[in-house]
């Protein structure tokens, strides 16, 4: 038993999961707080270009 238990805490088969799953999970977090400190800006300049384009004449009709 204690050959197997040796065999299992010295294998690394795992190991590159887990650290994809951390790099991940960092990128997510990242990504949201980007997201959050950029929101309302973005959606400021968003809001002020759909009222420019509803604003402009349309052609043709």
């Amino acid at each position: 038993m204690t050959v197997r238990n040796n065999r299992f805490a010295h294998a690394e088969d795992g190991a590159v999961t887990v650290d994809w799953v951390v790099l991940c999970a960092a990128l997510v977090a990242f990504v949201i707080a980007v997201m959050s400190l950029m929101g309302s800006s973005s959606m400021s300049a968003v809001n002020a270009s759909a009222t420019s384009m509803q604003n402009m004449p349309t052609y043709g009709q």
